[in-house]
């Protein structure tokens, strides 16, 4: 029986990529790879020559059933995303879901992910956070926002730039315009910019400086009222 190795891959510094990670990715007989043109320049700076295979949201269905029969005839397979740990908002839950069916041996390595840094960054509380990653397009979106309006515990986001300021703004509207907020932007990379106050402080901000690059956004949590904490008997 082969074994699937879950590989992190640097959001963004290639610094943090771990000796580990080398090591397996090296080891591998295969390497799934969201993008093999993203993922080749990675490969080529650690000196990594095992063979990749395109796995991604388009087609991971369809290669799940012949990636398992593979990993039960022995072979070693490496899962890798673009940037930070595969089935985090992006491909491998499928996979990892099968091997467990079929009792393969499936391993996390630990390492680069965007929403832990976002978090510590934030200065918001962590000790109990929920991860949201990217909202609805459409349908069931508002659903969402109205549930979350009542949550106290830290929300993470991930959104793309070109829905920041739509999101902020939404922020406002379920949230509140005082609603703490961090923004963390490029994270680990040469620009990285963590934006914090309040959400509607954040939302002009980025109304006068248009947003560029990869974005996680935290958001505290709704506060608990002195009643709320100690209801009368």
């Amino acid at each position: 029986m082969g074994k699937l190795y879950i590989v992190p891959t640097p959001i963004g510094n290639l610094e943090d990529m771990t000796f580990r990670a080398i090591r397996i990715l090296k080891e591998a007989d295969l390497i799934l790879a969201e993008d093999t043109r993203t993922s080749g320049k990675l490969m080529k700076h650690f000196e990594i020559a095992t063979h990749m295979h395109s796995h991604h949201m388009h087609n991971e269905h369809k290669t799940v059933e012949n990636l398992v029969s593979r990993l039960k005839g022995g072979e070693t397979i490496a899962l890798i995303s673009d940037a930070g740990t595969p089935a985090i908002s992006d491909p491998g839950f499928l996979l990892t879901r099968a091997c467990v069916e079929h009792g393969i041996e499936v391993e996390c390595l630990p390492g680069a992910t965007a929403f832990v840094p976002a978090l510590v960054n934030s200065g918001l509380p962590n000790d109990r956070f929920i991860f949201e990653g990217f909202l609805p397009e459409k349908k069931g979106r508002q659903t969402r926002f109205l549930a979350l309006a009542e949550e106290t515990r830290t929300m993470i986001f991930y959104v793309s730039p070109h829905k920041l300021l739509k999101t902020l703004a939404e922020f406002v509207q379920y949230f509140g315009a005082d609603r703490p907020i961090c923004v963390s932007r490029e994270l680990s990379k040469m620009h990285e910019e963590n934006i914090r106050g309040a959400a509607a402080e954040v939302l002009k901000h980025f109304e006068a400086k248009p947003p560029k690059g990869e974005i996680v956004v935290v958001v505290g949590g709704k506060a608990i009222s002195k009643e709320s904490k100690h209801p009368n008997s």
